[in-house]
């Protein structure tokens, strides 16, 4: 099935010492994707430096969110894990069956409690696609596990079925936005009944391929895999 269904889109925003001379760039990101929404969207907002706090709570005025934005300062350190992780558990509480998280940052992560491994099963378990705008400005960025700012982020997103962009100029955000909105607005729901019934609780690799000789440049984004039940549980 393909259909324009409502979203529950949880923002998660970097405010950090890092993110200085970015911050207006990040600004821009965030305000460009709240336009490109429905009335029916809602949203929440998490900031992060030394902790994730959420500054905003599900809303769909968007002039709120837009105004929380013109008072934050970049200072402190950066903890992304915690703030990505904090985001997976508010979506539970949205509305809507669809749910979604957009990460603006420069990817690094220098406080957080959580491991960027934590996050990694955590972001595993759950329904919910991340698109991420990097806002790095180059592939030097490090982290303190050596990954790079730039492969991180796009690990997040790849692995959830959303994606990463990493704009060169702040001329790119509307266009950049606008696919992402695209994206999470029109998509195929594909089901499938798997011929592994064994309720053991694993994680079932699955891939998606696209078989079209006339269209041979087609490229499918998807969830990675999933969690089997386990014996004691019950899934439609």
């Amino acid at each position: 099935s393909a259909e324009d269904v409502p979203i529950s889109i949880g923002v998660i925003f970097d405010v950090s010492g890092s993110m200085k001379d970015r911050l207006p760039t990040a600004r821009d990101a965030a305000t460009q994707f709240f336009k490109t929404g429905n009335p029916e969207d809602e949203y929440f907002m998490i900031t992060f430096s030394d902790r994730a706090e959420v500054t905003s709570d599900f809303t769909t005025d968007i002039t709120r969110l837009q105004n929380q934005l013109m008072f934050t300062q970049a200072k402190g350190m950066t903890a992304l894990y915690d703030s990505v992780y904090k985001g997976l558990v508010k979506l539970k509480d949205g509305n809507h069956p669809k749910k979604a998280l957009l990460l603006i940052t420069d990817g690094e992560d220098n406080r957080s409690r959580y491991t960027f491994n934590n996050v990694k099963d955590f972001v595993k378990e759950q329904d919910v696609q991340i698109y991420s705008i990097g806002i790095v400005g180059d592939s030097s960025s490090t982290l303190g596990s050596g990954r790079t700012g730039r492969a991180l982020i796009e690990q997040f997103s790849e692995m959830t079925g959303g994606k990463a962009f990493f704009p060169d100029s702040v001329y790119e955000l509307e266009d950049i936005c606008t696919k992402i909105a695209l994206e999470l607005k029109n998509q195929y729901v594909i089901g499938y009944r798997s011929t592994n019934t064994t309720k053991d609780g694993k994680w079932r690799k699955i891939r998606v391929e696209v078989n079209h000789k006339a269209l041979p440049h087609l490229t499918v984004r998807y969830k990675e895999g999933y969690y089997a039940a386990d014996a004691g549980s019950h899934v439609n």
